[in-house]
């Protein structure tokens, strides 16, 4: 017995190791993706689902990993910060902050960041205070809005949808011509981004003509497991089809982070934080 016990202890211990050194690392995960739209190299970098995180003092350690990825751009994917009383947003805006001196910085909202807006009587003025001081680095937060980059040919979008379709345990349907209602009609001419925090939803942002889908908002699934993937969605569902990583349906590409962060649930096992790097490359006979 005492030898089942001390192996049950061991296995607690390297479980406790592994979460404690997951939640405190990050790695460099690279995609490539090519178009006949795009007009040259652009390295795009990819961040969500911080949640107020800090890898070193003020994310010294986060921004100096970014930097040496020599991108064109940062993006966010939305949740750079909590929906919870008390929480605050510096370490995010530390982040942002640090970046925009060096690269174009786009914002784009995740749920936490819709419900401190939706809800002043609960966040205060949390979520004006937020974007007030990004547009003080200079950071115009996309929301449900676009911004033309034409050097390379893309149009870069942020969306915002309604937090119904975020509920837990099911998902609810979209109404065809939801996204056009919000963001107007996709881009044909330019190569089209699309940031969008919940991935759940990759058919109908290709249906409304995402050619790249950037999202976040499932952090892995918490736990990883080899072959099953991610464990767990924040909509309570068991290993979730979009867990992480990247996904190709018709025309479009979706690009889903693991995040950098953790809320409600403090847990990452075998599932280190990421910084997505997208290099977005001319297909040959493009533009």
């Amino acid at each position: 017995m005492r030898y089942i016990l001390a192996g049950l202890m061991l296995i607690v211990c390297y479980g406790i190791y592994v979460i404690v050194r997951d939640m405190n690392r990050f790695i460099i995960v690279p995609y490539e993706v090519k178009s006949k739209k795009i007009k040259k190299k652009y390295t795009v970098v990819m961040l969500s689902d911080l949640h107020n995180k800090s890898y070193g003092r003020q994310n010294e350690k986060l921004a100096k990993a970014i930097a040496d990825c020599h991108p064109d751009c940062i993006v966010t994917a939305g949740d750079m910060y909590t929906s919870k009383a008390g929480t605050g947003f510096d370490n995010a805006l530390a982040l942002l902050g640090a970046l925009s001196e060096q690269f174009p910085v786009y914002v784009a909202n995740g749920n936490h960041e819709h419900k401190t807006s939706d809800h002043p009587d609960a966040f205060g003025h949390m979520y004006e205070k937020y974007t007030r001081r990004l547009r003080a680095l200079g950071i115009e937060p996309l929301v449900n809005s676009h911004v033309l980059l034409p050097e390379v040919h893309v149009d870069l979008c942020g969306l915002q949808i309604s937090r119904e379709y975020f509920r837990h345990f099911r998902k609810k349907e979209m109404p065809a011509g939801y996204v056009d209602r919000l963001v107007g009609h996709a881009n044909r001419d330019y190569f089209q981004i699309l940031l969008a925090h919940n991935p759940v939803y990759f058919q109908e942002y290709a249906d409304w003509g995402a050619d790249l889908v950037l999202s976040g908002h499932v952090h892995g699934g918490i736990v990883r497991l080899p072959v099953l993937g991610g464990v767990a969605s924040p909509a309570a569902t068991l290993f979730p089809k979009y867990d992480g990583g990247r996904f190709d349906l018709h025309h479009s590409v979706m690009i889903l982070g693991r995040g950098l962060g953790t809320h409600t649930l403090p847990v990452r096992m075998w599932n280190p934080g990421e910084v997505v790097v997208v290099t977005l490359l001319p297909e040959q006979g493009g533009a």
